[in-house]
């Protein structure tokens, strides 16, 4: 080591210091204030430029097709990281909303930004209702119940030729224009971002994670665990429901895809790489992971290597997620310091 060296110390910066919870700082100037909004004010205006700096219609159409597996991803980490409920059911919610706005166009003529909203809450009720009573399982008993659904549902369509069958509901309207498509799922997935990272903090927030650490405990204070399951369950599939409900406006078709296995594979992997329990980390994973899928769509069934690979490289050197290691490196930074 140099002589330099030698005189110096590594001395680590603690940014923000934390009074009570993650959201509750005292600050000591207005350079700490804008070291911590820098990061959300980073990644909201990111994806509002998104749109604009995509080469192509193909690449603004793949930036909606991440929104949609971001609602999925946050939707699963929710779920499973607030709740304890590891889910399966991400291709279950998508197939219901999606049928739903695509009856609610065709049948009824409701306008698309009528459709999604509805779908979404109507699918949240559906959804809910089916899952009830599968909330008493926990672990890989209750993943394994929603993973069931969407095969279910798709063969049952099969089978009896209902909803269109295999040729599926056909036109569907799309989106007014392009534009509106793109900033409509850009901005609600920020919305949902924003509301459940507030909703986790909140005292509700507080029981769902006591649900999750000890639900005998939370039973015991006199509290209807099964019914805050039911609506950590509801906020969830609205979300997944919501993403379906897009999926079919901006393809114009609902079928039986809608059910693939895809939508719920994919957002697991997402928040593997993003960072379990964050909330946008699933959004960072789902902005890696899809627009790799669409690079590497010309080797066929291969891609499923190429994630393999990807998702074992992050489970062996980075399990943490990137949003987890990123957070301590941004908090805690380091510098040499003269002795």
């Amino acid at each position: 080591m140099s002589s330099e060296k030698q005189q110096q110390r590594r001395e680590r910066i603690d940014r923000g210091i934390k009074v009570r919870t993650g959201g509750i700082y005292a600050l000591m100037s207005w350079r700490e204030l804008v070291y911590l909004i820098s990061p959300r004010l980073l990644l909201i205006a990111g994806l509002l430029l998104l749109p604009l700096v995509m080469p192509g219609m193909y690449w603004k159409r793949v930036i909606s097709i991440v929104c949609i597996y971001a609602l999925l991803a946050l939707a699963f980490d929710f779920l499973a990281h607030f709740v304890g409920l590891v889910s399966l059911g991400g291709a279950f919610f998508v197939g219901v909303g999606g049928y739903l706005s695509a009856l609610l166009n065709t049948k009824m003529g409701l306008s698309p930004l009528v459709c999604v909203p509805g779908a979404a809450l109507m699918g949240g009720v559906i959804c809910t209702l089916m899952l009830m009573p599968c909330l008493p399982l926990r672990g890989v008993y209750f993943a394994i119940v929603t993973l069931m659904y969407p095969l279910f549902l798709a063969r049952v369509i099969e089978a009896l030729d209902i909803l269109g069958g295999t040729d599926g509901i056909m036109g569907i309207d799309s989106f007014p224009n392009p534009w509106l498509e793109q900033y409509f799922v850009i901005s609600v997935v920020l919305v949902f971002l924003f509301v459940l990272r507030r909703l986790v903090n909140t005292d509700l927030g507080l029981v769902l994670r006591a649900v999750k650490d000890n639900d005998q405990a939370v039973k015991a204070s006199a509290m209807n665990i099964t019914h805050y399951k039911a609506m950590a369950v509801f906020i969830a599939s609205s979300i997944g429901c919501l993403a379906g409900a897009c999926l079919v406006h901006i393809y114009m078709w609902a079928g039986i895809s809608t059910f693939a296995l895809d939508f719920s594979v994919l957002p697991i992997a997402a928040t593997v790489i993003g960072g379990s329990g964050t909330l946008v980390g699933p959004l960072i994973g789902c902005l890696i992971l899809v627009p790799v899928s669409e690079l590497l769509r010309d080797f066929g069934t291969l891609r499923i290597v190429f994630y393999s690979l990807i998702l074992l490289a992050f489970i062996v050197f980075r399990s943490e997620g990137l949003m987890i290691y990123g957070q301590r490196k941004y908090h805690q930074l380091e510098r040499w310091k003269a002795i």
